[in-house]
C-alpha cells in the first residue's frame, strides 16, 4: 500500500472514530432515567356490592385489584351469575362478602374455586333477628322465586343460604359504626393473605375508619334534636335507626325491597304515617316509586329517596350517598 494510501485510511479513521467515541462518552455522561419496574398487582379480589367495593379499594390501595362482583346498577337480591362471572371467581384470589345470608350463592363458590379466599366483613357483628313477620312473608317470596325459577341458572341458591337469610339482617354497612368492623374485616383479610403487606393495609383501614368516625358524628349532631319517626320502602336502616335512636317503620316489612305489601299493612302504614304525622314518606333505587307515591297522595305528603346504597348508577362515594341519606332524613325529621 502506498503511502498516500495509508495517509488517507489514517484520516478517514480519525474523521469517523473520534466523532463517534467522543457520542459515546458525551452519552454516558448523562444524567440516565433509573428504569422504572412497575410492581405486579399482587392480589385479584371481587367484592359482591358496591359499598364492600370501595372499601376493599381503600384498604387494598395500589396492592389489589378489586372489581365488582354484582353489575353497577343491579339490585344484589336479583342478581345471578352468568358464564362470564364464572370466570372471573374461578380467577380470583379473594371474594369480599357482606355475609349474614345476604349472598346466596356463596355456598357454590368453592365449587368454581376451591381455592379461592372469603372474606366475611360481618365477623365480630351482633346480627339483628327478623321478627316473625318478617319470617312470613320472605318464606312466601322464596317460594314464589323458586317456584319462578329457571332450570339453566348457572348457580343455583343455596338452601343454607336462604335459611341463613331468614336468620338476621344482612344491611350492616348502613351503621358507619359497623361499616367500621366491615373496614377492619377487609384489612385483616388482605393481611392474612398477603402479610408483606399487613402495615400497608392497615395504615389504609385507620385512615377510611376515620372518616367513618366523622361521618358518624355528624350524623348524631345533625339529628339528635329532630323527630324519631320514618317510614323507609323496606327493612333495611334498623342498624342505621338502633345507632341514631330512630325508629323505622316500613312500606315493606321483609328484607327484601321487591315484595308487595299486603293490603291490611298498607292500610295500617297510611294510617301510622297520618297519626305521626309525616310530611315526607320514603322509596329508595331500584322499586316502584308509586308505591310510596300512593301514601304520601293520601295525606299531602312528598317522596324522597332513602338509598340502602345496594344500587348505584355514578360514581359517588359511600360518605357521599351517606351525607345525601342524612340531608333526606333533616328534610323528613328535622323541620
Amino acid at each position: 500500500m502506498s503511502v498516500d494510501s495509508q495517509t488517507k485510511l489514517a484520516i478517514i479513521a480519525i474523521v469517523v472514530v473520534i466523532p463517534l467515541a467522543s457520542g459515546i462518552l458525551w452519552f454516558s455522561s448523562q444524567p440516565q432515567s433509573p428504569v422504572q419496574y412497575v410492581e405486579a398487582t399482587e392480589v385479584v379480589a371481587l367484592a359482591s356490592f358496591y359499598p364492600l367495593l370501595e372499601f376493599t379499594n381503600e384498604v387494598g390501595g395500589e396492592k389489589v385489584d378489586v372489581s365488582l362482583l354484582v353489575p353497577q346498577g343491579i339490585e344484589p337480591h336479583d342478581w345471578e351469575p352468568t358464564i362470564k362471572d364464572v370466570e372471573r371467581i374461578s380467577e380470583a384470589d379473594l371474594i369480599i362478602i357482606n355475609g349474614i345470608g345476604f349472598e346466596s350463592w356463596v355456598d357454590d363458590i368453592e365449587e368454581i374455586n376451591p381455592d379461592v379466599v372469603i372474606i366475611d366483613t360481618s365477623i365480630g357483628i351482633e346480627i339483628l333477628e327478623l321478627n316473625d313477620e318478617e319470617h312470613e312473608e320472605h318464606e312466601e317470596h322464596e317460594e314464589h322465586e323458586e317456584h319462578e325459577a329457571h332450570e339453566s341458572n348457572i348457580l343455583e341458591k343455596s338452601k343454607e343460604h336462604e335459611h341463613a337469610n331468614l336468620l338476621g339482617d344482612p344491611h350492616i354497612w348502613l351503621n358507619p359504626i359497623l361499616a367500621k368492623t366491615q373496614v377492619q374485616n377487609i384489612a385483616n383479610g388482605l393481611a392474612k393473605f398477603n402479610p408483606e403487606h399487613e402495615n400497608y393495609y392497615q395504615n389504609n383501614a385507620d385512615k377510611f375508619i376515620l372518616e367513618l368516625d366523622n361521618l358518624d358524628s355528624k350524623i348524631k349532631t345533625e339529628l339528635s334534636s329532630c323527630k324519631k319517626d320514618f317510614i323507609a320502602y323496606h327493612n333495611a336502616f334498623s342498624y342505621f335507626a338502633n345507632q341514631y335512636g330512630l325508629t323505622q317503620h316500613t312500606i315493606v316489612k321483609t328484607n327484601d325491597p321487591h315484595a308487595d305489601p299486603t293490603s291490611r299493612h298498607f292500610e295500617e302504614i297510611i294510617h301510622l304515617a297520618q297519626e305521626l304525622e309525616l310530611e315526607i314518606i320514603f322509596t329508595e333505587q331500584g322499586v316502584d316509586s308509586r308505591t310510596a307515591q300512593v301514601i304520601a297522595d293520601e295525606f299531602n305528603a312528598r317522596v324522597l329517596t332513602l338509598s340502602p346504597l345496594e344500587v348505584i348508577n355514578d360514581d359517588s362515594t359511600y360518605i357521599e350517598n351517606m351525607e345525601i341519606n342524612l340531608l333526606n332524613l333533616k328534610e323528613a325529621l328535622c323541620n
